[in-house]
């Protein structure tokens, strides 16, 4: 097994779809967009379930429970094809009929959810969007960061980031044996000690319709250009 490691969802989206991954851990956002290029590998439990939230985040003190009151601040993204660091508020503000540059003061990309938290523990920004399970790890991982900052609001529960390969690799059986290989993690010793460093219950299989709420915010923004 070669571990490929990427800054950028993009770079690794774009390795996934033109054969040069065989398989990648992705964010739903990717998923749904490039849907006709990719097929559903395994998706994660979390605490029992395979969705998971967005948080919008502020400064622990600060008094905030809805976008609205983040309108003329600086605010963090994680990544552009980010769902819970960027599709999420983009799509909350495309409700209203607005673009991110016209509601807050500035916007910046931190290419990392742990970063958006620094960010926003440090003061670089008033508000972040943050995927909601890695706030909930950072809690136990880093209390010291995560305690400076709070969630003002989170998001339905959407489907969990899935991994996914090339429509092309699906029927392989290599893809076949890494798909076992995944869903049987909690039967290994070693496997139980991976998916407890990432706070996983393990791996199952889902339809693609999990990721139908994703589709429709997608969908959403498109259409506002």
């Amino acid at each position: 097994v070669q571990l490929v490691l990427k800054r950028t969802y993009q770079e690794i989206t774009s390795q996934l779809v033109s054969g040069l991954l065989d398989a990648a851990w992705i964010c739903g956002y990717p998923f749904v967009a490039y849907r006709s290029e990719l097929e559903l590998v395994v998706v994660p439990i979390w605490r029992g379930t395979t969705t998971y939230q967005s948080y919008l985040i502020v400064a622990e003190g600060r008094e905030a429970s809805g976008i609205e009151d983040l309108r003329g601040g600086i605010h963090a993204f994680s990544d552009p094809d980010s769902n819970s660091g960027y599709l999420v508020t983009r799509a909350l503000l495309a409700e209203r009929g607005i673009k991110p540059q016209d509601f807050f003061q500035r916007t910046f990309f931190t290419y990392g959810h742990r970063n958006v938290v620094r960010a926003v523990a440090a003061g670089l920004a008033q508000s972040g969007s943050v995927d909601g399970y890695v706030w909930e790890v950072m809690t136990q991982t880093e209390p010291d960061l995560t305690r400076q900052t709070r969630p003002a609001w989170r998001s339905d529960w959407m489907g969990f980031p899935p991994v996914a390969t090339s429509a092309a690799n699906a029927p392989s059986e290599a893809i076949r044996r890494f798909r076992q290989a995944l869903l049987s993690m909690p039967n290994d010793a070693i496997g139980r000690d991976v998916l407890n460093l990432l706070r996983l219950d393990g791996f199952t299989t889902a339809q693609v319709s999990l990721f139908d709420s994703i589709a429709s915010r997608v969908a959403l923004v498109r259409t506002q250009g």
